[in-house]
């Protein structure tokens, strides 16, 4: 017995979760990184972000007023920046003096402070010890509406229009206070959150009765067929690969049907004909006990044939068996095929009544094993005597064909139904369930025959019509060489494997 182990008894094989559980388990990770990213990026990040675009806004409005210190609209660009980014602006010099200067609302500023000039003076000194650039944020002492005090951002610059002239930018900016903003976010979150939650929920839930029910059934009729029912059918429906699945398996479960079929027949037949040998062997040998004078050559003859019968099915059995397992090598050599063919259609003409044409050129070369041929050339003939018509002849013929010979044996039964072509080879298999086997064969011949084409990567097929007989043939790979007057460069089987059939 091939595969796995079975488990050892008192062992229970190892659970995994649930489908279903997997997926709620997926998305409930999923929302909770989710909600985790919103959280930390709403709420602990947010005043570090809102400051760093401010501070990028404050640097772009500076920008701004540098390239226009030399326009006559100086004071109407620092007025438009000042009313759209809510913004202080003033422009100095080095001395104090003021150029321009706007503040969107009439509030108090940190720069109202530093109107005098000697205080601008002082300050453009330390800006511009410090490389002319400098950004800093302060507490306003200011109040607003709500007696907290404002978070503001002081930004100088040290530009030079011209050379000789320098010019001191100052604008200052409120950080607009995020802890409201951040209390409502914190409640939107919460409810973003609550309804995140309730509808992974449901749509884990829906996700999960999609493909975990389909797979359940699945399983439940998988558990169905393990059990030996082979008429169960397996649902359809949820994803694709679940509808492949049940595909498969309903196809599995057709074929085990057919094995389990065929099974019987074989034991059926197999019991039939070991039991009709055994019969007669005891039968005569009964009579030749119980009656005097019918010890006699003729009856003793009539067991010794049908032991040889028994002894037949048997190797036949054992044969197959062996082909099928692998357990049989091939020992191939070059041989003449076509005087193979004849020496054995000579041992058939000792068959009353029976003729044996045999159509063929010249002869024929192939690299294959000698004794395991002739079985195939034995159960093809056997079958064809098994089932030959009332003329009695089995005709066979040796095409040449490019790079490879083939032999058709031809009988003239009753052929066999175009519709059971397709299980042709089988060794389970036999067209005519009813028909009474003659004394020659054992039933397993063309099966045989498969297996050992097979393992000489031959091809094989029929070719068959109702009332008109049927033809097997098999080919093989002519010897390279020459002997054969080809030079081998076609050396495998063209066409593959054709369509054929068990006995008849």
């Amino acid at each position: 017995m091939t595969g796995k182990t079975a488990p050892r008894p008192g062992k229970r094989p190892r659970r995994g979760a649930p489908i279903g559980g997997q997926i709620a388990f997926g998305f409930g990770v999923f929302i909770l990184v989710v909600a985790a990213l919103l959280w930390g990026m709403q709420t602990a990040l947010l005043g570090p972000i809102y400051r760093g675009v401010r501070a990028a806004q404050v640097r772009s409005a500076a920008d701004t007023v540098e390239r226009s210190l030399l326009s006559e609209g100086l004071d109407d660009q620092v007025r438009v920046l000042s009313n759209d980014m809510g913004v202080y602006i003033l422009v100095t010099d080095q001395l104090g003096r003021m150029y321009s200067g706007w503040k969107p609302t009439r509030r108090e500023y940190l720069l109202d402070n530093l109107s005098g000039r000697s205080q601008l003076r002082d300050l453009f000194e330390q800006v511009n010890l410090r490389g002319g650039d400098q950004m800093t944020e302060y507490t306003s002492p200011y109040y607003y509406g709500d007696g907290s005090h404002p978070q503001v951002l002081l930004y100088l610059r040290i530009a030079s229009p011209e050379p000789g002239a320098y010019r001191m930018i100052l604008i200052e900016s409120e950080i607009t206070p995020v802890d409201a903003l951040v209390d409502t976010l914190r409640l939107q979150l919460a409810w973003v959150t609550g309804v995140m939650v309730v509808l992974g929920v449901l749509l884990a839930a829906f996700i999960a009765r999609k493909i975990a029910r389909p797979v359940a059934a699945v399983n439940e009729s998988a558990k169905e067929l393990a059990r030996g029912n082979y008429d169960v059918r397996f649902a359809r429906g949820g994803t694709r690969e679940v509808n492949e699945l049940a595909q498969t398996l309903d196809y599995a479960a057709q074929e085990l049907t057919k094995v389990e079929s065929l099974r019987r027949e074989l034991l059926a037949n197999v019991s039939h004909d070991l039991r009709t040998p055994l019969t007669m062997i005891r039968g005569y040998a009964e009579v030749m006990r119980d009656l005097p004078g019918e010890n006699t050559p003729e009856n003793v003859q009539i067991i010794i044939d049908e032991t040889q019968r028994l002894t037949d099915l048997v190797n036949d059995l054992l044969d197959l068996s062996r082909l099928e397992a692998g357990a049989v090598g091939l020992e191939p050599k070059v041989f003449d095929l076509t005087a193979s063919v004849r020496a054995i259609l000579a041992r058939y003409d000792k068959l009353a009544d029976y003729s044996f044409p045999f159509d063929a050129g010249e002869e024929a070369y192939v690299y294959a094993d000698e004794l395991k041929i002739s079985q195939v050339v034995y159960n093809l003939v056997n079958n064809a005597v098994t089932y030959c018509g009332a003329d009695k002849t089995v005709s066979l013929r040796q095409e040449m064909l490019p790079g490879r010979v083939r032999i058709r044996v031809r009988d003239t039964g009753e052929g066999i139904p175009q519709d059971k072509l397709q299980d042709i080879w089988e060794r389970y298999y036999k067209v005519d369930k009813e028909h009474k086997r003659a004394q020659v064969g054992t039933g397993l011949g063309l099966a045989i025959v498969k297996e050992i084409l097979d393992m000489h990567g031959g091809a094989y097929g029929v070719e068959s019509v109702l009332g008109q007989g049927s033809t097997f043939w098999f080919e093989l790979p002519l010897a390279p060489g020459g002997q054969n007057g080809y030079n081998g460069e076609e050396s495998g089987p063209s066409g593959g494997q054709a369509a054929g059939g068990t006995e008849q």
